[in-house]
């Protein structure tokens, strides 16, 4: 009902999980990398690690499903998949489901009878062994996976001995609760918590990621102007919600039906409190700590019922007297007089002109050292009047610059660098990125920082892109030869500690670029957007570097309004 009013194409904050709502926190890059790691390395893209279980838990609304979805979508080719949703079932119901879902007929020996387990069983394994001829793997995943009984989980245990001389046939992957955690430290589940080969917790979201994660879900749905929520505001609903999305989501879409039912373009702290009281019960003064479960979440249901009603409600109850925006009134707007009893309606905040970046444009360097120059002290390199690219090589670092970059990537690789921008007929003229969020790029020139929409530099930006970059020792483009075995081996070390699987012993005979390692770094090209080619290249090792040194130079992702 409020989208026309915001100028949305649809409902941003839906608790369904769409993948395309997927907000890319620290935490779920860490969750999809570690599923998609479960199934496509470290022995190879597409076969998987060898069997065994992969373990994905989280608090209710903390996204789960939705990096499920996102993960299926990602999942190598040649890998049958059977998704499993409701686990609530007997052994021989699961059995049927995970049959069914690999589309697999099971018939019993007496025809008259039903299947037996030991039927679905052999019919799994005949399955799998062919799958695994074909050079095809085999993925099992459980939503909703605390709900498993004992009896149940035994017989998933047993499914992971179905196997070859070579290998494990079948990879399960596990998704659920924080009580699944609590089930497998029982001792008599120790056999097949042992066979546990990675695990990750998916927390709750920062302060910060709550604000960047309403503005990227506002996106998506096709918000362009300015957060329609104060910064009281934003950190309310962080506060309220305890970060976590699902309760993020139904918080702000109450709020926004609120605003749209009182004429207003913008959301301050005390409609956050009105829709809170609606939506969850919550008085105004008392907020859940993070993590906390409530247990308003049975009265979802109702609230939504009562959408409908509280919406005609409002629309026929007066507008009350909210704060100020927290930005000035655009140019032209009247403001209240001093005494008035019924303001009129905020007017929606004014856009900053798309104009507005070339006049910028006309002030940025033609001379792209300068850029260089300016992006320095971001690695702490000395100021100098040399050739910036030469002087960095004295510091083990080397310029990188490709004209094939996207926003996403930017986003993914996360570290500051240069844009060339081309306007008119003129030379194109160089600014450094110093930050980036769902909606606005932060510029840096002589005169200060600058806050542009995307959709105005998009005009400008053709993919350019260069940044500093720190190869490891002895790096050259293609790895061969005696010279790159200690970069080979950096590369699989930091590999395993992002896998979290042991580091190969320095005593180990000399590592190789090999099939095996290839897959590796396909699955860490694939879970960061990159062009999964088995190649580590300059792009890859800026991932791995930024994935684990803390100190690597980061890109700001708040507006400075937030920061």
């Amino acid at each position: 009902m409020y989208a026309h009013h915001f100028g949305l194409s649809q409902d941003p904050f839906s608790i369904a999980p769409d993948p395309r709502y997927l907000f890319m926190s620290e935490r779920h890059r860490e969750a999809l990398a570690h599923l998609l790691y479960g199934v496509a390395g470290p022995q190879g893209a597409g076969s998987g690690t060898g069997g065994g279980f992969v373990l994905l838990t989280g608090d209710i609304g903390t996204g789960k499903t939705t990096i499920c979805r996102c993960f299926m979508e990602q999942i190598p080719a040649g890998c049958h998949v059977a998704y499993i949703f409701n686990p609530k079932l007997t052994v021989t119901e699961l059995l049927q489901s995970v049959c069914e879902e690999f589309h697999i007929t099971a018939a019993s020996a007496a025809a008259s009878s039903p299947p037996t387990v030991k039927d679905y069983i052999d019919a799994l394994n005949a399955f799998l062994l062919q799958a695994h001829a074909a050079g095809q793997s085999s993925v099992l995943i459980i939503d909703e996976a605390q709900n498993l009984s004992a009896d149940v989980l035994e017989q998933l245990r047993l499914l992971t001995n179905l196997e070859t001389s070579e290998r494990k046939l079948l990879q399960i992957v596990l998704i659920g609760q924080p009580e699944l955690r609590t089930l497998l430290a029982r001792p008599e589940m120790e056999q097949l918590a042992q066979r546990v080969i990675a695990r990750f917790h998916l927390d709750a979201l920062t302060g910060a990621e709550s604000a960047q994660y309403i503005a990227h879900r506002l996106a998506v749905a096709g918000f362009t102007g300015p957060l329609p929520f104060d910064r009281p505001a934003l950190q309310r609903i962080h506060r309220l919600a305890g970060g976590v999305p699902r309760r993020i989501n139904l918080l702000c879409g109450r709020a926004l039906l609120g605003a749209w039912a009182n004429g207003m373009f913008r959301v301050n702290r005390q409609v956050i409190d009105k829709a809170a009281a609606e939506v969850f019960g919550l008085d105004a003064g008392h907020a859940p700590g993070a993590g906390t479960r409530p247990a308003a979440y049975a009265l979802g249901g109702l609230a939504l019922l009562a959408g409908a009603a509280l919406a005609v409600f409002l629309l026929f109850k007066p507008a009350q007297k909210v704060s100020a925006p927290s930005r000035p009134l655009a140019s032209g707007a009247a403001a209240p007089q001093a005494g008035s009893s019924s303001p009129a309606p905020e007017k929606p905040p004014a856009l900053r002109p798309a104009e507005e970046i070339d006049a910028l444009v006309a002030q940025l360097p033609a001379d792209i050292n300068v850029a260089w120059r300016a992006l320095a002290p971001a690695w702490k390199l000395p100021a100098t009047d040399a050739d910036p690219c030469l002087a960095a090589s004295a510091q083990q670092l080397q310029c990188y610059r490709t004209d094939g970059m996207t926003v996403p990537l930017l986003r993914q690789l996360g570290r500051p660098g240069i844009l060339t921008l081309h306007a008119g007929n003129g030379p194109p003229v160089h600014a450094v990125l110093v930050g980036l969020d769902d909606q606005t790029a932060t510029l840096q020139d002589a005169t200060g920082l600058h806050t542009v929409r995307l959709v105005s530099l998009g005009r400008l930006w053709r993919g350019e892109f260069a940044t500093y970059w720190r190869p490891p020792p002895g790096y050259t483009a293609g790895l061969q030869g005696d010279s790159a075995a200690p970069v080979i081996r950096q590369l699989a070390s930091q590999l395993a500690v992002l896998e979290g699987t042991p580091a190969p012993l320095a005593s180990a005979a000399p590592p190789l670029l090999d099939a095996a390692l290839r897959a590796r770094v396909r699955a860490f090209q694939r879970a960061q957007g990159l062009d999964a080619d088995g190649q580590p290249g300059p792009l890859t090792f800026m991932q791995i570097d930024s994935a684990t040194n803390a100190d690597a130079p980061r890109l700001q992702t708040q507006p400075p309004s937030l920061r």
